[in-house]
């Protein structure tokens, strides 16, 4: 394996972990399903992008993201709307080996 990838391989598993241990249960499912689902397609600009996304406040970032508050302009950019879209969808965060059929 080439270095780069080594590398790129420790961010994305390190932006997974982040994504999974954001402070609430609720947060956890939606943001890291969210990430463990995308991130390997994710370009260095979209990981660029969601490890600015998670520096935000947990708090704020689950309200924009269930639809309880409206992402500010300086915010939605083209992976936050992809987020807004599949964490809005009916089901976001309940993890696939509990939904019903």
């Amino acid at each position: 394996m080439s270095e780069p990838e080594s590398i790129t391989d420790t961010r994305r598993r390190r932006l997974i972990f982040r994504a999974h241990h954001r402070g609430t249960k609720e947060a956890d499912l939606m943001i890291g399903g969210f990430v463990s689902r995308s991130i390997g397609a994710m370009t260095e600009a979209e990981l660029d992008a969601l490890e600015a996304i998670l520096e935000l406040p947990d708090v704020e970032l689950s309200d924009w993201l269930t639809g309880r508050l409206a992402v500010p302009p300086q915010h939605r950019t083209p992976l936050m709307e992809r987020m807004l879209v599949e964490c809005g969808s009916l089901g976001a965060g309940v993890p696939d080996s509990v939904r019903r059929a």
